[in-house]
């Protein structure tokens, strides 16, 4: 299967091939402030993506040492994915939203879930971890 996340202008675009390996939510106050929303909801993919057009790059420490290139069109200012240094040939994080596919697969992990705004609820059967369980 073949999937593309676009940002909202269209200018970047990451193409993506076979079904995700894992599809989570982040609530850590970093995620909250990258998106402007409440928590992130990202979808890991393998190797073998393809992207188009230009990104700006913002690199984050991780709370456990990681470092995470997040990559922004710098046109609307998506946020489409990140990648973690050392690891960018094995997987690649996409931003769900960006899909614009309501019948995406929902998320099985929350992480960070000691920040979760109280009035957010998950669907039945995800895995709650209060920090990042990695």
């Amino acid at each position: 299967m073949s999937r593309t996340a676009s940002c909202s202008c269209g200018q970047l675009s990451i193409a993506l091939e076979g079904e995700p390996k894992g599809v989570g939510i982040c609530h850590c106050f970093a995620c909250q402030r990258r998106t402007g929303s409440v928590f992130a909801a990202l979808a890991g993919f393998g190797p073998g993506y393809n992207v188009s057009g230009i990104a700006t790059e913002y690199v984050r420490t991780g709370d456990q040492g990681a470092r995470f290139r997040f990559r922004f069109c710098p046109v609307c200012g998506t946020n489409l994915f990140h990648t973690e240094e050392g690891y960018e040939g094995r997987s690649v994080a996409v931003a769900v939203g960006c899909f614009a596919d309501p019948d995406f697969p929902p998320p099985a992990i929350s992480v960070y879930h000691s920040r979760r705004h109280a009035w957010v609820t998950l669907p039945f059967g995800v895995s709650i971890h209060d920090k990042d369980p990695a």
